[in-house]
């Protein structure tokens, strides 16, 4: 995703506030009650000069290109796996339309109004037929976008190498053409220990996220930089829309103690969020005392009453329930060893009896998606800025994905429902709190954290900035 956001362009992108702004669309009204979309396209916009053009010269987009992009899409024969985005929403007929090379039309099944930030999402780059026809399956080692950069040399495994697209379209605020940089190099290592050694000698300009071998030796306990870093590292911390969370499987049929109210609440008085995330993550995020939105959407829940660590409301619900110290499974991946134990261990102070079991990720995403595990750890992502990417996922209606725990609650589907079909912003955050709070209440998940992006950054790079999608932009990035 960060090397496409790179090479490539959508209609509309997501900026560093979460706000759907013009990208290749320079505007677009909103007709048919929210079924059809029109957009006017820049007329400066030009695809990376390439050898499947004639001449070797970029030609310039026009609608047709947005038309054939997105029937790309979502043809079977493409297999995508972001067909989903537009396959149950849009129009049987005529769903993307190039009214003139400048306008482009599409046309929703029904009202969709988080639809202009499913159009931010890099499944919907814009692509020319002329790289698709001529590459093949070989397109993806010969990409040919409209992006800030253009591909030079791509060695699987090892480097990636991109150079300042000379025709990009884009400018900033002095007039001056974007992007400033002249290239960028990408280097894939396995090893996390190596990356950091790689940064501090300066062979790197940028290091994403923190492996545990050396977040001691960067931050305190706090999250803070250690003093003897300071002038020698940027720290870059932002909210990051993702959540960490334990998922139970709300099978009713079922007589696992997890079925029992009061057992679910125990869960969830009884993690010390707090110390979890000083001790196990140098307080890298935020403890999730509150509903499944996380941090960065207007939307999330600081207004409701969540929970903290209550170890003696814990006892009483777990004894008001008549749990009698069933085994209770909890399956994760071999990264969340450590916090699975912690975890466990706490549970086990109240009087839970609570077992970790450790499987590949690729195992655990295939029997959650076949709902055969009872309790599991998961997270969730967002794909766009809109509140409704987190609450699909509790939709009674939707399958396995999103909705792992098979959550079923007419009240929560009906406000959902009306969210999506709600213009008035403000009224469907409210839609989304209320839709939150159903999940607070009945625990078909217990969040652990909201997650935090954090980059570390040599001192000389400026303009170099996070966004709660932790998208990776580059356009405005210097280097001394």
């Amino acid at each position: 995703m960060w090397a496409v956001h790179q090479l490539y362009n959508t209609l509309v992108e997501v900026d560093e506030y979460l706000q759907i702004v013009p990208s290749l669309a320079k505007s677009w009204e909103i007709a048919d009650s929210g079924r059809t979309i029109i957009f006017r396209l820049r007329t400066d916009v030009f695809f990376h000069n390439s050898d499947i053009f004639p001449g070797g010269k970029g030609r310039k987009l026009v609608a047709e290109d947005v038309v054939y992009s997105f029937q790309r899409l979502i043809q079977p024969e493409t297999a995508s796996p972001g067909a989903w985005i537009f396959n149950t929403r849009v129009a049987a007929q005529e769903p993307f339309k190039a009214v003139n090379d400048n306008t482009f039309r599409l046309r929703l099944n029904e009202p969709f109004l988080p639809i202009l930030g499913v159009l931010s999402m890099k499944y919907c780059s814009i692509v020319p037929r002329e790289a698709v026809q001529t590459y093949g399956a070989a397109f993806r080692q010969h990409p040919v976008g409209t992006g800030p950069f253009r591909m030079v040399h791509w060695k699987e495994g090892q480097a990636l190498i991109l150079e300042k697209n000379p025709t990009y379209f884009e400018r900033d605020a002095q007039g001056k053409q974007l992007p400033y940089l002249d290239g960028i190099k990408v280097t894939f290592l396995e090893n996390k220990a190596s990356e950091f050694v790689m940064f501090r000698q300066g062979q790197l300009d940028f290091v994403n996220d923190m492996d545990p071998t050396f977040k001691d030796e960067i931050l305190t306990r706090g999250g803070q930089l250690k003093p003897v870093w300071n002038n020698r590292i940027q720290l870059h911390k932002g909210p990051y829309l993702n959540v960490e969370y334990l998922g139970i499987l709300t099978d009713t049929t079922s007589k696992s103690p997890l079925q029992l109210k009061g057992v679910r609440k125990a869960l969830q008085w009884g993690i010390p969020k707090e110390k979890l995330l000083m001790y196990l993550r140098n307080s890298i995020g935020e403890p999730a005392q509150y509903g499944f939105i996380p941090n960065g959407f207007p939307g999330n829940s600081r207004y409701m009453h969540g929970y903290t660590y209550q170890p003696d409301s814990a006892r009483a619900w777990l004894k008001r329930s008549g749990y009698n110290r069933e085994e209770i499974l909890l399956t994760t991946v071999p990264q969340y060893e450590a916090i699975g134990s912690f975890i466990a261990g706490a549970w086990q102070e109240i009087g839970l009896n609570v077992r970790v079991e450790q499987v590949p990720k690729s195992v655990l995403l295939q029997r959650t998606s076949k709902s055969e595990i009872q309790f599991f750890r998961g997270s969730w992502i967002g794909d766009y800025p809109d509140e409704e990417n987190f609450m699909s996922v509790f939709y009674g209606k939707n399958p396995t994905p999103p909705n792992y725990t098979r959550y079923k609650n007419p009240m929560y589907d009906q406000w959902y429902e009306m969210a999506i079909r709600e213009p008035d912003v403000t009224q469907r955050r409210k839609y989304y709190r209320w839709m939150d709070s159903c999940v607070v209440a009945d625990i078909p998940v217990i969040p652990l954290w909201y997650d935090m992006v954090i980059h570390l950054v040599q001192p000389n790079v400026s303009g170099f900035k996070t966004n709660p999608l932790n998208i990776l932009e580059l356009r405005r990035v210097r280097k001394d």
